[in-house]
């Protein structure tokens, strides 16, 4: 993967694909059609533009694009709020954003600490885990040492699927997320590699990956089935803070009187443990 602009080419492609004449409201004449979706001098007409601009846009051979032809596109496309951020993120010029070794956030580590009563994660950049309690590696059965990704765990360790009742909802929307993380992100080498890695060794990363489909991380249900705690059920919420946007605090939630928040106690009494590990 590099830092041109075939990530802008697909994923206009692939958008422009999905409508057809009918949605955008268009008049449609009887016969066959030769592409799926809008043709390009359709798009461009919609959005205000000359269909050679917009070809050379497409086929990433523009160089500059104002906000505003950006905007018409994106109402062309019919793109939500999240597709239209990413499509502004990738027509931004790429530039290199590695940055140093990660450190836990102290004040997200504070707030660890008072929820040891339920499962908790510290992700880093690329996923990566940058500190977990004891309760959240029981119920995953993550190791105990931080530092890999948990993409890692979610695709390459046999246990996820096993453990994450709906692996693939779960496993989609986190490839969506990081799609979109990779736009706002372009130069970060790191990120580059666990892409790569995990599309030439995964085919379901692939799969989902080749959808073009974005997301932003967002509240959503995760149900474990536990070897020994049987059925687990979660909120998933997403903690960050204003000094470290990088970093997110990965909270399982229960319901109050949930069979889930009876069996956590228990759980956690297993293992005596209970220390954050970084």
């Amino acid at each position: 993967m590099s830092n041109d602009r075939s990530a802008l080419s697909a994923f206009l492609r692939d958008r422009r694909d999905r409508i057809t004449p009918i949605e955008a409201g268009l008049r449609t004449y009887p016969g066959a059609r030769r592409v799926p979706g809008l043709r390009r001098e359709e798009l461009a007409a919609m959005a205000g533009v000359s269909p050679d601009y917009y070809s050379k846009l497409e086929q990433g051979r523009q160089a500059n694009v104002s906000i505003e032809v950006l905007r018409a596109i994106a109402r062309a496309l019919m793109l939500d709020e999240v597709e239209s951020a990413h499509l502004f993120d990738l027509a931004s010029p790429a530039v290199s954003t590695d940055k140093a070794v990660q450190q836990p956030d102290q004040g997200l580590l504070q707030v660890m600490k008072a929820l040891d009563h339920i499962p908790v994660l510290l992700l880093g950049r690329s996923g990566a885990i940058l500190a977990s309690n004891a309760l959240v590696r029981s119920v995953l059965s993550l190791p105990s040492s931080a530092g890999d990704s948990l993409f890692h765990y979610l695709f390459r360790n046999p246990i996820a699927r096993e453990r994450i009742v709906n692996w693939s909802q779960f496993a989609a929307a986190s490839v969506a997320n990081l799609r979109r993380d990779l736009a706002r992100r372009p130069g970060d080498r790191t990120l580059i590699s666990l892409i790569d890695e995990l599309r030439s060794s995964e085919s379901s990363f692939e799969q989902w990956w080749s959808d073009h489909e974005v997301r932003e991380f967002e509240r959503t249900t995760k149900i474990i089935q536990h070897t020994a705690a049987g059925t687990l059920e979660f909120g998933i919420e997403f903690l960050t803070s204003p000094s470290e946007p990088d970093q997110s605090l990965i909270v399982y939630t229960v319901e109050d009187g949930s069979s889930t928040a009876k069996i956590l106690p228990i759980l956690a009494s297993w293992d005596p443990n209970s220390a954050i590990t970084t």
